[in-house]
């Protein structure tokens, strides 16, 4: 079984990478999750009991991690050493900083009934494309070991995601969910 001493890559048994096979993530998460999971070891010893549990929060941890790709940024960036949690105005471009504040305007002029969805979902396409945008940089910036930019691009993509979160949220309430 794994430890907490091999990083979420080798659990998963996949290359240390930004980009990721998200099926082939998945099969392999459920090869290892039938594999580790508890009720094998439901006759076993206490301590083969406690392992298994471990093991399969860890190996749960590791999938959920890797399949987000702004989760899977942020663990990469703190396999570099870089804390993504310690953010000051110096790590965000002036450019997004004015995009955000428009795009958040955007959200709040909306009329609050049915006749904003087409414009939730035009700006949700804008959402998706900067997203994917900001992923793509993310990662050649790891690729080529400039980490600053890579940080950058997180930050990014997970206000992309943050926005993205919020207009599903107001499409919601506007279609009575």
């Amino acid at each position: 079984m794994f430890s907490s001493d091999n990083n979420f890559f080798e659990i998963l048994s996949i290359p240390v990478s930004f980009q990721v096979n998200l099926s082939e993530l998945a099969a392999v998460y459920r090869t290892l999750q039938a594999e580790v999971h508890p009720d094998r070891f439901a006759r076993g010893s206490e301590q083969e009991r406690l392992r298994a549990i471990q093991a399969t929060s860890l190996l749960n941890e590791a999938y959920d991690t890797l399949r987000v790709p702004t989760r899977r940024a942020a663990y990469l960036l703190s396999l570099a050493g870089i804390d993504v949690t310690q953010v000051n105005q110096a790590d965000l471009s002036p450019q997004l900083l004015m995009e955000q504040i428009e795009l958040r305007e955007q959200l709040e002029e909306l009329p609050r009934d049915e006749s904003a969805l087409a414009e939730l979902e035009s700006l949700r396409t804008g959402i998706e494309t900067r997203q994917l945008q900001s992923q793509e940089r993310f990662g050649r910036a790891l690729e080529t070991r400039h980490l600053d930019q890579a940080r950058q691009s997180y930050y990014e993509m997970q206000y992309f995601a943050k926005l993205a979160t919020e207009i599903d949220s107001l499409e919601e309430d506007l279609l009575g969910y």
